[in-house]
């Protein structure tokens, strides 16, 4: 039996109806992905910019400790991982930590967080798109001995830039597919992951040939400092795994396959990402590493191996494709949640009958997201993802401890051990990345946590189907 939920703002949503809510024939989405294609959803959506571009944006700051920095990374990454995969089995429900937030703290925390979701997917997706533009310039430049004008194919900011065209193509070419359908979608991932695993052992296996241990000297130039920096800007490199748990409602059997696959990618690719990390500033000097828009690319040129740079460059344009797939999926997944309970518009979510995917808010989106890929500088994208990605990290943390305490009751296929230290692990280890991250960041991401507060309490706090008596909710104790 349920314990009485907070009033008011805090109201709960009930675990129970939560799940009601997928059944509704009008708003339930298809479940169409099996394991295989839901652990590809992960790979895919943390192979990509983060490790074929944001390298060279970071190792300037940790030198060859680079290695360390992915572990740090990776290491908070697991313990939120864990909480991840409990939520995501325990309630498989499209929304992630929104949807978890809203069973377990209540309306307002719901809304924060799947507003703070909005901004994290939505710059992630144009980051990625922009490293895009990067590795095709640099393909056709390789190729065909032909180059796109830098005014329209890099990162504004850079070289004059004036607007990434690239960019642009790309988020709305995937906007397209993810219209279609989700089988669709999974599928064509699921293929793009397999030819982006073969690129990155690919390079691993050649940049061995050309390990040189002086290159790893000295080791860390700034220190533990400059290791933390660095971890606090590649942790860009894992977002991506929590887009799994966005999936709840579209996995065949979310109990058994959304854990796995939550754990399974984010162990494979930090296990990849260390060896690519360990080779790179092992076979060329991080000084020569630093700033390189194309740092895999300039490693394998430097060893003579121009035809594998080729591919290499070929391998990233599959790999960041597949990222902005997953996580523009994941994107509207969480505003689709967000429509059903009417704290944004409900029509805004309206599911097409044949396709079964939420079309308005994916057309919306993919608009919205190519207007910020064609003209804001990666770095800065960066920055903004990692806060709000931590702060997903803390709220689903929190959520593992409340639930564990409100509903005992729940079948758990999966549970994080040790709760609730864990989870505590997890938080501390978040918080303490979010304050390396510099001021101006922090300024950005509560400017936009205002202006979601102003349309909750202009818009959401008042159409709220909870609040309105639209959801059979004894626990909730409305004002």
């Amino acid at each position: 039996m349920a314990t009485s939920a907070r009033g008011g703002l805090f109201a709960t949503k009930p675990v129970d109806q939560l799940v009601a809510d997928t059944q509704d024939e009008s708003s339930s989405l298809n479940r169409a992905v099996g394991l295989l294609d839901l652990t590809a959803l992960g790979i895919g959506a943390i192979i990509g910019t983060g490790i074929f571009v944001i390298l060279g944006e970071a190792i300037g700051d940790a030198g060859p400790a680079i290695v360390l920095s992915f572990v740090l990374a990776g290491l908070t990454c697991a313990f939120s991982a864990l909480s991840y995969a409990e939520l995501a089995s325990t309630i498989p429900v499209s929304g992630s930590a929104y949807t978890y937030g809203y069973a377990t703290m209540g309306e307002l925390v719901a809304w924060i967080i799947g507003w703070d979701l909005i901004l994290e997917y939505a710059v992630a997706v144009a980051a990625v798109a922009v490293g895009w533009g990067q590795y095709f310039n640099d393909l056709l430049d390789a190729v065909f001995g032909l180059k796109l004008p830098e005014s329209i194919a890099t990162a504004p900011g850079e070289s004059g830039a004036v607007i990434n065209v690239p960019a642009v193509f790309l988020v709305l070419a995937v906007a397209g597919l993810l219209i279609v359908g989700v089988r669709e979608s999974a599928r064509t991932n699921t293929v793009m992951v397999f030819i982006k695993l073969g690129v990155v052992v690919l390079f691993i296996v050649l940049a061995v040939t050309g390990f040189n241990a002086d290159n790893l000297t000295p080791f860390a130039p700034e220190g533990v400092n400059g290791i933390v920096d660095a971890a606090a800007v590649v942790f860009f490199a894992y977002i991506g795994f929590d887009a799994i748990s966005t999936s709840g409602e579209e996995v065949r059997n979310p109990g058994r396959d959304l854990p796995i696959a939550i754990i399974g990618s984010l162990a494979i690719c930090t296990v990849l990402y260390v060896l690519v990390a360990l080779t790179a500033s092992a076979a060329l000097s991080y000084t020569k590493l630093n700033g390189q828009e194309a740092p895999l690319a300039v490693v394998l040129r430097s060893l003579d191996f121009d035809w594998a740079a080729n591919f290499v460059s070929l391998g990233a344009l599959i790999a960041i494709t597949s990222v902005v797939l997953t996580v523009l999926y994941g994107q509207t997944r969480i505003m689709f949640a967000m429509s059903r309970d009417n704290l944004v518009p409900r029509g805004f979510g309206k599911i097409d009958p044949k396709r079964r995917t939420p079309v308005r808010i994916t057309a919306t989106f993919g608009i919205l997201i190519a207007i910020v890929a064609a003209f804001v500088p990666l770095g800065e994208i960066a920055k903004l993802v990692n806060i709000g990605t931590l702060f997903a990290f803390v709220i689903t943390n929190i959520g593992v401890i409340v639930l564990r305490r409100t509903r005992p009751d729940l079948e758990r296929s999966f549970k994080v051990p040790f709760v609730p230290v864990f989870p505590i692990i997890g938080i501390v280890l978040a918080i303490y990345l979010m304050t390396r991250l510099e001021a101006l960041t922090w300024a950005r991401f509560g400017v936009w946590l205002v202006i979601g507060l102003v349309i909750y309490f202009s818009y959401g706090r008042t159409h709220s189907a909870l609040r309105r008596g639209e959801v059979a909710n004894p626990e909730a104790q409305l004002d």
